[in-house]
């Protein structure tokens, strides 16, 4: 069984606005430390930030008119601790303590992925998808499509054996629900397993780096990678933390920021 969301959906709107403040802090600095927590819903979008670069409010402002315009904004901007700070003066070291568990993506997620993708590209609104393959043993697959402001008639037609909109046409996004950051990690990972969440971040985080890494690595050796590090290690997994660290901002830079990473996680 698996369950994605897309982009539109109210917590992935606060993932991809926290996103778009890191990517910010990257434009401003090549290494910054930034850490976002983001709380949307019914016309208010609550965002804190620990950071060592200092975002203007109209920059906040900007993002949040773009991801989510019928939103105002509340924001707190405070400093990153300074014995944290202390932890990644002159080198890159582990941000966090962890356990991090990265697996191989199965058939299941790669189709409800692109089910997912269908419906997003051909609506833009928020949605929510479920598919149980294991449910074949009674008859046929369960596919649960969950499509706001779209005509369950015309979704009907798309996957015409699926449940379709259980309740009924609906309008969802942020009137309708609220949205939190790092809340829909099992659409984000898979059967991944994580000790804090992917977005809103630097990359000295382990949350990012390391999760980002072992998923790369259960998906080269096609098992799965558990990985334990702890605050201020320099190595981890047997290689420099310093390195980990590189393959997830290439990753990062390939998909187009930590904004797009957000928009489908790790299953993409």
């Amino acid at each position: 069984m698996y369950e994605k969301v897309n982009p539109q959906h109210p917590d992935k709107i606060a993932d991809r606005i926290a996103g778009a403040i890191v990517d910010l802090a990257y434009a401003k600095e090549k290494d910054p430390r930034v850490a976002v927590e983001v709380l949307l819903g019914h016309e208010v979008c609550h965002i804190m930030a620990e950071t060592s670069v200092h975002f203007d409010i109209s920059e906040i402002a900007n993002i949040v008119k773009r991801l989510a315009p019928k939103l105002t904004v509340d924001y707190l901007e405070v400093k990153q601790d300074p014995i944290l700070a202390e932890n990644q003066r002159g080198r890159i070291r582990c941000g966090d303590n962890g356990i991090f568990k990265g697996v191989p993506v199965t058939g299941e997620q790669e189709r409800l992925t692109a089910i997912a993708k269908q419906f997003y590209f051909a609506f833009e609104k928020d949605g929510k998808y479920l598919l149980d393959l294991s449910a074949e043993q009674a008859g046929g697959d369960r596919l649960i499509i969950c499509q706001s402001n779209a005509d369950t008639e015309n979704l009907r037609k798309m996957f015409p054996a699926a449940v379709i909109n259980p309740l009924g046409d609906w309008t969802g996004g942020s009137d309708v629900d609220c949205g939190a950051i790092n809340r829909k990690l099992g659409s984000d990972m898979g059967d991944s397993v994580t000790g804090g969440g992917l977005h809103g971040k630097d990359l000295s985080k382990a949350d990012v780096s390391v999760n980002i890494y072992a998923f790369l690595e259960a998906q080269a050796l096609g098992r799965p990678v558990e990985i334990s590090c702890a605050i201020g290690d320099d190595t981890v997994d047997g290689k420099p933390y310093a390195d980990i660290v590189e393959i997830a901002r290439k990753y990062i830079h390939d998909l187009g920021g930590f904004e797009k990473f957000a928009e489908w996680g790790l299953i993409r």
